[in-house]
């Protein structure tokens, strides 16, 4: 019986390569082709989150990258709330900073 997870859009990654590790490198998948993936940084500690790559999926089912999160909830407001603390994220990023982007896109929502 197999236990290998399918890859699909909106499932976020670590990158487990040796130089990836200390970096905490995450990746989320965008669009999905017969054999590759599309992804997008999230997170890079030295790196560049926002930028875009690809990588196979049998790769992405191996032990290199570790399933971080499957996104079975497609609530909008969950998805709005994931967006809002995506683009405040950083390496001097605060739990304040993510409260607020959370705020901030709440308040919105309940207008």
């Amino acid at each position: 019986m197999s236990t290998v997870v399918a890859v699909a859009e909106g499932q976020l990654y670590r990158d487990r390569a040796p130089d990836m590790i200390d970096r905490d490198r995450r990746l989320r998948v965008t669009h999905i082709t017969d054999t590759h993936a599309e992804l997008v940084v999230e997170h890079d500690h030295g790196g560049q989150a926002g930028r875009k790559t690809r990588a196979a999926l049998s790769r992405l089912r191996s032990a290199a990258f570790e399933l971080l999160e499957d996104p079975a909830d497609t609530d909008p407001l969950y998805l709005q709330l994931l967006s809002a603390m995506s683009r405040v994220h950083g390496p001097g990023t605060t739990p304040a900073d993510y409260a607020r982007a959370a705020l901030t896109t709440l308040r919105a929502n309940a207008k």
